[in-house]
Order: structure tokens, then sequence, then C-alpha cells
């Protein structure tokens, strides 16, 4: 079923124990931080309050009481602008208070998760599926609660964790110059 913006933040307040992430776009663009992004492509400084974003806050919270938000980002090199902002920006960022990051890169080799959608997966019971328009606007999710569904998508996360790196390592590695 269709979850409410409203809904889906709760999941984010609710969890016990995990929330995972996987990214498969080069693009989010239109899906928030849009004031960010054009300071970075016009080359300034980070605007003011995005280092307290409400994100970093959720984060922060749930890190501090014990639960691990992790994520793994399926991309391929040479990087997006939009990838090259997420990387540099934000997840350095995020990772300060304690978000966990990997990278799963298929530059050099085939995609494992070919076809998969972006998702979060909480508690390994909460999988939320979600949407985006070519443009990278969010489109809206779906929550499947206690779904047969969800070994398919947990799955999906194992797989992209032992084909994924960390990203500090990754990003030592490869990071644009």
């Amino acid at each position: 079923m269709n979850i409410s913006p409203e809904d889906f933040g709760k999941l984010f307040d609710d969890f016990q124990r995990e929330a995972f992430r996987l990214e498969t776009r080069d693009d989010y663009s239109k899906s928030g931080g849009v004031a960010a992004y054009k300071a970075f492509l016009a080359g300034e400084g980070q605007p003011e309050g995005y280092e307290s974003a409400e994100w970093v806050t959720t984060v922060q919270d749930a890190v501090r009481s014990g639960k691990r938000m992790y994520r793994v980002h399926v991309l391929s090199r040479p990087l997006s602008d939009y990838l090259r902002f997420e990387l540099a920006w934000g997840y350095h960022r995020n990772q300060a208070v304690g978000e966990e990051f990997f990278i799963l890169d298929t530059t050099e080799r085939d995609n494992p998760l070919e076809g998969v959608p972006d998702f979060w997966a909480f508690d390994e019971h909460s999988i939320v599926p979600m949407r985006y328009s070519e443009d990278g606007k969010f489109l809206g999710a779906e929550v499947l609660s206690g779904s047969p569904e969800a070994a398919e998508w947990l799955e999906h996360r194992d797989v992209a964790m032992s084909h994924a790196v960390p990203f500090r390592a990754w990003w030592d590695r490869y990071a644009p110059g």
C-alpha cells in the first residue's frame, strides 16, 4: 500500500535495530537538498543549515540510541554531477553523525542488482520500495510490512552488502579530483 510522507517519516522514529537503504540512481536532484546541490554546482560553500539539516538529527538520534543506519549505493564511474555532490557533501556530513555508507561500484563488473529499485528495510520486516522520476524526483513509496516478499528484499540487501566496499576506502581511491 502507498505510504504517506508522514507515515514514512515515522518509520525512522519507530524502528528498533536497523534501517538499511539501497540507492540505485545517479540523480536525486529534485528530491531534497536542491539549494545545496545548486551551491555545489556553482562552486560555493555549503548553505547555512546544511550541516544541521533534519536528516542529520534523525540519524544522530538513532545512532545515539544504539540503532544502526546504513546504505549501499550502486554506481559506476565517472560520477554524475549529482553523485559527486551526494558523496562529497552528503555522505561525509551524515557519516560524521554515525550513518554507515558502502559503495557497490559496477564500473568494471556486472550489476548484481540490475533492475532492483531503491528501498528501505526497517528491522527486517518493514520494506519500503521507492519510486523516482527519470530526473530524480521522489514520486512515492509503498510499505510491505510483514509481507512474504520481505525475504526477497532482504536478499537484495545481503547481495548489496556482499559486493560493496566501505565508502571511505572507495572514496580514498576514486574521489573526483
